[in-house]
């Protein structure tokens, strides 16, 4: 346990930090997993489909606020630059096999 007041305060930023990188984390854990799922759905439909189109729009936006989350995250040190830089990589890339779009 810590002895002296700076150790303890620096304790509780810890904790506290620890908390907001993980909310980051998880939450793009999350969207890009539900991205995913989507993109699989989204291959499935013939190409001439209204759905389709419905679902481009929401694979966009759904990109959009992933990518706005691991920019916050980068902002805030969560992530390292080359790291969010690799992961929207990957999902752009995603994005542009699955409809030749991005």
């Amino acid at each position: 346990m810590a002895n002296n007041k700076s150790a303890k305060k620096r304790i509780l930023i810890s904790k506290r930090n620890n908390l907001q990188n993980r909310f980051y984390k998880s939450s793009v854990k999350t969207l890009t997993k539900k991205f995913l799922n989507d993109l699989e759905v989204f291959k499935s439909y013939e190409p001439t489909t209204e759905k389709k189109e419905e679902l481009n729009l929401h694979l966009e936006k759904t990109l959009a606020s992933i990518y706005s989350l691991i920019d916050k995250g980068l902002k805030k040190n969560v992530y390292h630059k080359n790291t969010a830089a690799r992961k929207k990589a990957k999902l752009a890339a995603l994005l542009k096999n699955a409809c030749g779009l991005v």
